[in-house]
């Protein structure tokens, strides 16, 4: 097995940052101040879960450099441009603007001194620049796979939930199966099913962190995680009674998030459960041109206005349904990422259910992004097992999970796992 990845027995917990910017949850690298060059394209820059930076650096560039020859300022029989004077870097040449016709501007220096003035710096053609190579056709300016998996802040050596072996599931065949919602089945009913499913599997996996040891401690106590934490770039904090964030050990963090999730569980007013509520799809193959195949908002009179809609609405789900089960969502997940970054060695490696927890997450993951609970930025965390799985077809082409994936970087931790493309 490769050396870059951990041993059996390696702890995850405390990993230092590589970077001095360890406290920022969103790891970020600083730009080059220097030219660009025809070679670099453009600087590096920070990557955020994979996906290329938006900001348009290279044009920036465009207002502080000229482009301009290696040729002085002015000569000896030219008078300077007010933009060379400014050290803005005028066009140069042999005759400057103007061409010596224009007096030189009072208070300003001799054309003797300005001769001894170094070149300006090199600085690179607009084609260049925009990512035109010198022949006039496209050159690639994306950051290549080891650029955006140096800008994750990976420790060294990796840990192992990352290497290939371990990345492995219980099961085979689509995933996608199991979270596309039946045609029969209203969309409220079915984000209320896969939340308490989702919610079950995860807590099976926090009850075995939660299990006393001899000693009578736990495995995920004060003293081994003191903060709820998904490696050294990310933490999470818990709001307390005065909506303040408060940093709390990961022990009590889950078990106060245990008790906020079952509670909007248990709350019939969130999630009701009497049956005479539970509506179905309206499939619009059905009825012709009945009532069936008309939108429930166009049933009300012509007097009428169109009543306000919202996802689980006709089965009772309030309107504020879908913010919670997003929450509810982004809570589970931050549990997972702080199972895998410290403890999926000990106890789940320890214990053989390295695999049970690979299929429950990657179910979830799929689920949540099919279901627009999680965001792309939201999963940055658990970034670099995503695009793992998206290049070993655990995230099959179509999905969310697959899109939201940096293929390139998955691949690249695919040849490290010594898995031959």
């Amino acid at each position: 097995m490769s050396n870059l990845f951990s041993g059996i027995n390696a702890r995850l917990r405390g990993a230092s940052a590589r970077t001095a910017n360890t406290g920022n949850k969103s790891p970020t690298s600083s730009t080059s101040s220097q030219p660009l060059t025809p070679t670099s394209g453009v600087p590096p820059s920070a990557y955020a879960g994979g996906l290329p930076s938006s900001s348009n650096s290279n044009l920036s560039n465009l207002n502080q450099y000229s482009n301009h020859s290696n040729q002085s300022i002015g000569t000896a029989t030219s008078t300077p441009s007010l933009a060379g004077l400014a050290g803005s870097g005028g066009a140069s040449g042999s005759g400057g603007v103007g061409g010596g016709d224009l007096p030189p501007l009072p208070g300003s220096q001799s054309t003797s001194s300005l001769a001894k003035l170094p070149p300006l710096p090199n600085s690179p053609s607009l084609a260049q620049t925009i990512g035109m190579d010198e022949s006039g056709g496209l050159r690639s300016i994306l950051p290549t796979a080891d650029e955006v998996l140096t800008s994750y802040h990976l420790p060294r050596p990796l840990p192992l939930w990352l290497n290939p072996s371990y990345a492995k599931h219980i099961v085979k065949g689509n995933f996608m199966t199991l979270s596309a919602r039946p045609k029969t089945v209203e969309q409220g009913e079915w984000i209320a099913h896969q939340i308490v499913e989702h919610y079950r599997n995860l807590w099976n996996f926090v009850r075995v962190l939660h299990e006393k040891e001899d000693d009578g401690q736990s495995i995920c106590s004060p003293t081994t995680c003191p903060r709820m934490s998904a490696g050294a770039n990310h933490s999470f904090t818990w709001l307390n009674a005065r909506r303040e964030p408060v940093e709390l050990p990961a022990y009590e963090y889950m078990t106060l998030m245990q008790r906020w999730i079952s509670g909007k569980i248990d709350d019939t007013k969130i999630f009701p459960t009497e049956a005479s509520g539970v509506s179905y799809a309206l499939n619009p193959q059905l009825g012709g041109s009945g009532v069936g195949s008309v939108p429930l908002t166009q049933l009300t009179s012509a007097g009428d206005q169109p009543q306000r809609d919202w996802v689980g609405k006709r089965s009772g789900f309030p309107e504020n349904f879908v913010e919670v089960c997003q929450t509810i969502f982004r809570q589970m997940f931050r549990v997972y990422a702080h199972l895998y970054w410290a403890h999926f060695v000990d106890p789940f490696y320890h214990l053989n259910l390295e695999k049970q927890l690979n299929s429950c997450f990657s179910h979830f993951v799929l689920t949540a992004t099919a279901l627009d609970m999680l965001k792309p930025h939201e999963l940055e965390p658990m970034q670099p097992l995503i695009d793992l799985w998206a290049a070993n077809g655990t995230f099959p082409q179509g999905s969310k999970a697959y899109e939201f994936a940096n293929l390139q970087v998955g691949e690249r931790l695919l040849q490290l796992g010594g898995v031959s493309m």
